[in-house]
């Protein structure tokens, strides 16, 4: 209701980012955050049931477990099934895992989040989700645009989890990848916390060989990019072209 009357009063361009921001804590239902608009911020302090961000059209989502959780939150669900189904636009940080079918037909959203169920980024066309943890089985199945990026660093990361009838798997050794990986990352740990984000950080240069890109073959031919020329293969480390240390504070 909230998305659809800025839409009504501004129209497809929404708000200045951060316009309004609702804090909440709890557990949300169906469709949190569905259709939100450009310049809203939703923040849970929680979990969230199945299609979070359906249709997300511009603004963003922050979910992560509440202060005092004991469970770690990178091997624990946090969301249902079919999150970012259709999302055209906008940003979402889960500090948890995901379910099944995770970013279904994203049209242009960009996603962090530390693992996902079966059939991640299916149907998939444009946008960028970076996977911080495990993936189920089918990932990629009919992704024909976008980007994602995976941690595989438990060298799992085979033909049995991803579908590879649609895209190449490459190690992350471009700059513009690793920088943008990064900082999605560095992004991930101040708006949620992670913990997960804050172990790869802090051994920066040990767990960037261990990410992947996956890159669909059409994109590429849209693109003009070449077919892959270097294979990611999983447990062989790739040493990327620049590694800089990462420190916090």
């Amino acid at each position: 209701m909230l998305s659809g009357e800025i839409a009504r009063r501004y129209g497809s361009e929404g708000l200045p980012d951060d316009t309004i921001r609702v804090r909440l804590s709890g557990s949300a239902g169906q469709s949190f955050g569905a259709f939100l608009a450009k310049g809203v911020t939703l923040t849970l302090a929680g979990e969230a049931n199945d299609y979070v961000g359906k249709g997300l059209s511009g603004g963003r989502l922050v979910i992560f477990p509440p202060a005092g959780s004991r469970f770690a939150a990178e091997e624990n669900i946090l969301i249902g099934n079919v999150a970012l189904y259709g999302a055209t636009s906008g940003e979402a940080f889960f500090n948890g895992v995901a379910g099944e079918r995770f970013a279904v037909r994203n049209s242009g959203a960009t996603a962090v989040v530390e693992g996902v169920g079966d059939h991640g980024c299916e149907y998939m066309t444009n946008g960028m989700v970076v996977v911080l943890g495990s993936c189920g089985r089918n990932f990629a199945a009919g992704m024909s645009g976008g980007i994602a990026y995976v941690l595989d660093d438990r060298a799992e990361f085979t033909e049995e989890r991803c579908n590879l009838g649609s895209v190449d798997l490459e190690p992350l050794i471009e700059t513009e990848d690793i920088q943008l990986v990064k900082d999605l990352i560095e992004r991930h740990l101040a708006l949620t916390g992670s913990r997960r984000a804050r172990k790869i950080l802090d051994s920066w240069a040990d767990m960037l060989p261990r990410f992947i890109k996956i890159y669909p073959h059409e994109f590429k031919r849209v693109l003009g990019v070449a077919r892959v020329q270097q294979p990611y293969i999983p447990g062989q480390i790739v040493v990327p072209m620049a590694v800089e240390q990462v420190t916090h504070g």
